[in-house]
């Protein structure tokens, strides 16, 4: 009898209507757009450019768009007059107000074409532009005013070219590791005797 309820529901059951889409010939495929590559950034940072693991008062929020809204950066907590130092070797490339903040601009050789340049403001400057300087240089001291944070920051920056990445890609594991290191337990392997 289920059998027989069944066999008639199905059979009752209005057809459902195609789509044009389902409906239509399907043509040869055409060619797929590969994604895009995600930007690589060789983590060739040496320094944190404030302190020692400073705070993390903002991260990167990269824009849907080139013009959309986000966060083109990293905010690190720092106080007034802190030195801010290079976070890898490279050469200054841009020393200037920008937007009425004193802007830092290191281009990193060796880092592809066109290479990476980092950026750090509000910053007075005690670089100029075509001075070399080594990971951890002193480039400058974090000024009082004109940060965008509710607090005191550096504004950290990373680019290729026009487009914005997190700097934060520039450090290397052991630089951004959390706590002290621990040691533990080698298991399975014989003491030295």
């Amino acid at each position: 009898m289920l059998l027989l309820l069944l066999t008639a529901a199905v059979l009752l059951a209005p057809v459902p209507r195609l789509t044009p889409t389902a409906t239509s010939v399907p043509t040869a495929p055409g060619p797929v757009p590969a994604p895009a590559p995600a930007p690589t950034v060789p983590a060739v940072g040496r320094a944190w450019p404030v302190g020692v693991r400073p705070p993390i008062l903002r991260g990167w929020e990269p824009p849907a768009t080139t013009y959309g809204r986000g966060h083109r950066g990293v905010d690190l907590a720092a106080p007034a007059g802190a030195p801010v130092r290079a976070v890898a070797a490279g050469r200054v490339s841009f020393v200037g107000r920008v937007a009425g903040k004193w802007v830092v601009s290191v281009e990193l050789p060796g880092t592809g074409d066109p290479p990476l340049r980092t950026t750090y403001e509000p910053v007075r400057t005690v670089v100029k532009k075509g001075d070399e300087v080594e990971a951890g240089e002193v480039v400058g001291t974090v000024e009082a005013t004109g940060s965008h944070c509710t607090e005191t920051c550096v504004h950290w920056g990373l680019r290729r070219a026009d487009t914005y990445l997190d700097p934060l890609s520039l450090l290397p594991p052991w630089l951004l590791r959390r706590g002290p290191s621990r040691l533990l337990p080698v298991l399975g392997v014989p003491l030295p005797s």
